[in-house]
């Protein structure tokens, strides 16, 4: 294919051309004394204004790092700071480890919650300890009459029941509980390991007996039965009496609200 030009169109390059003259490179323009100072690095003269298509692309090296400034900037307003966890782990729940009378939980809310309360008011409760290791005992029984007392339950509706052992508590817990006299059971005692695998069955069968008796019956009965290598380490552990009756008292006033809501 020819290329066409307009009519007189040759004529116009041609005096384009010789207003301009020919064109001559930037690194062969001689410059005159003094226009050292005033050129720019692509060879024009300070003066000459550069026109904006012209203007040359900065070096490699400096696109290189423009580019990798806004790639970080970037990335900054993306991902969050490693520091912090994403938001979403911080709306999780978070549940705390479980504990015994001191424990709490932390239940999100619009869940059916029940929870039992140590209040001992209009309570009866029935009491059986072992005579045997009766210095330990006498202390573990001292230790839950006060706190029967502190939790409001009267001395008249308070039955003690003695028996010879702690291999004994559990038929006497059982005992208790199937009068239906009683909204819950403490059973107190201690077994000290001695030098033969005595220790071991009469801990271990208190423990079972205690558990069956409460199943059997559905009356709480609380373990309040101290399990110790010596003598000597009775002296940190005689609160167990007082901790016995706070967990029957919970778990009576627990029972009590399911049966109230099993019958509304």
């Amino acid at each position: 294919m020819t290329e066409e030009r307009w009519p007189g169109e040759e004529r116009l390059v041609g005096t384009k051309e010789e207003e301009l003259g020919p064109e001559v490179p930037a690194d062969e323009v001689e410059l005159g004394p003094g226009e050292e100072e005033l050129a720019e690095p692509d060879g024009r003269p300070q003066s000459e204004p550069v026109p904006q298509a012209e203007a040359e692309p900065a070096p490699p090296e400096e696109q290189l790092e423009e580019e990798g400034d806004d790639a970080e900037a970037e990335r900054d307003d993306d991902t969050p700071p490693p520091d912090e966890p994403p938001a979403e782990e911080d709306e999780l729940p978070r549940l705390r480890p479980p504990g015994h009378a001191a424990g709490e939980l932390s239940i999100p809310d619009g869940y059916g919650v029940v929870t039992g309360s140590s209040d001992g008011a209009r309570r009866s409760v029935g009491v059986v300890v072992s005579r045997f290791n009766g210095e330990v005992t006498n202390r573990l029984l001292e230790s839950a009459l006060d706190e029967l007392e502190v939790a409001g339950v009267a001395r008249q509706s308070v039955t003690v029941v003695q028996v010879p052992g702690a291999f004994e508590l559990p038929l006497g817990a059982m005992a208790l509980a199937k009068t239906r006299r009683f909204a819950c059971i403490v059973a107190l005692g201690c077994v000290i390991r001695g030098e033969t695998p005595h220790f071991d069955f009469v801990a271990g069968e208190a423990a079972s007996g205690l558990q069956l008796a409460a199943l059997e019956t559905g009356i709480p009965v609380s373990f309040g039965v101290l399990t110790l290598e010596s003598a000597d380490q009775a002296d940190d552990r005689v609160g167990k009496g007082a901790e016995a009756v706070r967990t029957a008292l919970e778990m009576a006033d627990l029972f009590s609200q399911l049966r109230a809501s099993a019958t509304a």
